[in-house]
């Protein structure tokens, strides 16, 4: 479906780019009520003579010009639905209009959480737990919880304390990767800084003990 969308759009695109808009000659602001516009020029004559043999002439020419450029229709976007409430799908358009070209498209978006929610919950009434507990587990909020808890998600039909040691063993299937690989990179920084200035303070330590003299070791006056 999204393929004919794409198609439909670029079609769409191609025959904007390359039809220009039509701009009329003559310009008209309208404010309220039908506006015309008269455009073009006349010229009248009149010519009065008077019985005792003098004449009089006038020539009037008149030339109206009108520029009218008027927007195109506005770009409405396409009305999409969600669908029923058994499909986790979430309509989204969207509509763009300038002076010479307007643009509008629309499609279906899958919400991936709807989705796992429903097969967790289906999963769950069938008497499937671990499955359902699995399925949730694809979320890496509810990964790090499960973590954080003492439970670890299963793995490989493996739960509790062996799903514990298969998630540290692979742990680039975790679904928070990132995440995990970032916070035991600033867990490394501080354990290492931590034991830097252990081993500081020891030394610190060690040069005061070897430093002290024992009063049955001075060998000064008493």
């Amino acid at each position: 479906m999204n393929y004919y969308f794409t198609g439909i759009l670029i079609i769409l695109i191609c025959l904007l780019a390359f039809i220009k808009p039509a701009y009329p000659g003559s310009t008209q602001t309208n404010t309220s009520g039908s506006n015309t516009a008269i455009e073009g020029g006349y010229t009248s004559t009149a010519t009065t003579t008077y019985e005792s043999g003098s004449s009089s002439s006038s020539t009037t020419n008149s030339t109206t010009n009108s520029n009218i450029k008027s927007a195109p229709p506005s770009s409405s976007a396409p009305s999409y639905n969600s669908m029923t409430q058994d499909v986790c799908a979430v309509g989204v358009s969207a509509g763009v209009q300038t002076f010479g070209l307007g643009l509008s498209g629309g499609k279906h978006i899958i919400d991936e959480n709807c989705e796992r929610l429903k097969l967790a919950r289906i999963l769950n009434d069938f008497g499937m737990k671990v499955a359902a507990v699995a399925i949730l587990c694809q979320d890496e909020r509810v990964f790090e919880s499960m973590i954080q808890a003492g439970t670890p998600c299963p793995i490989d039909g493996r739960i509790g304390k062996e799903a514990q040691a298969l998630w540290s063993k692979y742990d680039h299937e975790r679904p928070d990767y990132k995440t995990y690989v970032k916070r035991m990179d600033d867990r490394k920084k501080i354990d290492e800084e931590e034991a830097k200035r252990a081993a500081e303070e020891k030394q610190r330590k060690e040069n005061k003990e070897k430093n002290f003299i024992k009063p049955e070791d001075w060998k000064g006056p008493r």
